[in-house]
């Protein structure tokens, strides 16, 4: 890694560090909102700056994203945003304590459109089921994907997952965006005449 300020890289945080020392220290915040996937980071950094009583914290599987956006951070000063640069999986897995995210936000995962690459999407059963468990009850998950596949598969496993209640019932979704920014690549794939899916789903105890 070249050299950096290190006020530039304040916002980076590494997993094995977080697990040392433990969400609540590392995030500085009891409230912590969980961004998948942050891309270019500007809703990231939105959402940060309207709540800075909240802690943020996102993951991406670029560094050199994760670097530019920490870089961004730094000069809109901002102190409630964490990055990494790790997997969801690993992040979801291994990382984040049960019941620990009172928000997640996954904005236009990879919809590895060939069938053969389906195995390798981030929307599966066994996945959203260790989300759901990192999740505070009442907690808010939103998806959104431009991919009609990956819509209807993204509608078919959360509607078989327990503990989701779907917040646009009976509708799957919904093809208007939530109250906040649009992404970068929101704005570019709908110039491009693409649709878009919205999903929200509450989180529910289990037995």
């Amino acid at each position: 890694m070249p050299h950096r300020d290190p006020a530039e890289l304040a916002s980076v945080l590494e997993t094995e560090d977080l697990l040392e020392r433990g969400l609540v220290a590392c995030a500085g915040q009891v409230r912590v909102v969980l961004d998948i996937g942050f891309g270019r980071g500007e809703l990231l950094i939105e959402l940060a700056s309207a709540q800075q009583d909240t802690a943020f914290m996102g993951v991406e599987i670029s560094r050199k994203r994760v670097e530019k956006v920490a870089r961004r951070i730094a000069r809109v000063e901002l102190k409630n945003v964490r990055v990494m640069h790790s997997t969801a999986e690993h992040v979801v897995e291994r990382v984040l304590p049960v019941k620990s995210l009172a928000e997640c936000w996954i904005n236009c995962p990879d919809p590895w459109p060939k069938k053969r690459h389906f195995k390798r999407r981030l929307i599966q059963s066994e996945f959203i089921e260790r989300l759901r468990q990192r999740m505070v009850p009442q907690a808010v998950l939103h998806l959104a994907t431009d991919h009609p596949g990956y819509a209807e598969w993204m509608h078919d496993v959360m509607s078989k997952a327990p503990g989701w209640e779907n917040l646009h019932a009976p509708a799957p979704w919904s093809d208007t965006r939530p109250p906040r920014i649009a992404t970068a690549y929101e704005t570019e794939w709908l110039a491009e005449g693409r649709c878009m899916a919205y999903f929200e789903y509450r989180c529910q105890e289990t037995r």
